[in-house]
């Protein structure tokens, strides 16, 4: 890609797609997280194949909602109004997918839990995302001093 040139159409359609291929396995791992502990607690020492195929397919529906939909909001500067409902509408949907599909037995104080434990986990992801972008920020800022430095050295040599 040129310097000059902006994103194209596929480069930016790819970047969404790949960002939705890693909330999809981030989410993924956490709701398979929270089930394993689940099930180990109920002295369950095996796990559905169906449960974590409904489980990732889940995620996958949602991280499009998420990106094309509400906004991307568990990467966004900050929480408007609409990346709030976005988060609540996501914790929602996880939870009645859960529940239909009896990854807990369809116990809902389970599943409460659940849209608790996602809750937490937007939140973090949130504050994680904020922070990789102020640490690419400054290292963006000390590239950019570092260039000037030596071009003016170069433009300083050259007179």
């Amino acid at each position: 890609m040129k310097k000059d040139q902006k994103l194209t159409i596929w480069e930016r359609y790819l970047t969404k797609e790949i960002g939705i291929e890693f909330k999809a396995c981030l989410y993924f791992f956490a709701i398979l997280f929270f089930y394993c502990v689940f099930r180990l607690l109920n002295k369950m020492t095996d796990a559905s194949i169906l449960h974590m195929a409904e489980m990732i397919l889940t995620c996958y529906l949602i991280g499009y909602l998420q990106v094309y939909l509400f906004g991307n909001f568990d990467e966004s500067d900050r929480w408007g109004i609409r990346e709030i409902i976005g988060m609540f509408i996501c914790i929602g949907l996880y939870g009645l997918v859960s529940f239909l599909g009896g990854w807990f037995g369809r116990n809902m104080f389970v599943t409460l839990i659940l849209a608790g434990y996602l809750l937490i986990t937007y939140i973090c992801v949130f504050f994680v995302y904020k922070t990789k972008r102020e640490i690419d920020d400054k290292k963006l800022n000390e590239d950019l001093r570092l260039f000037q430095t030596e071009h003016k050295k170069v433009n300083d040599n050259g007179k």
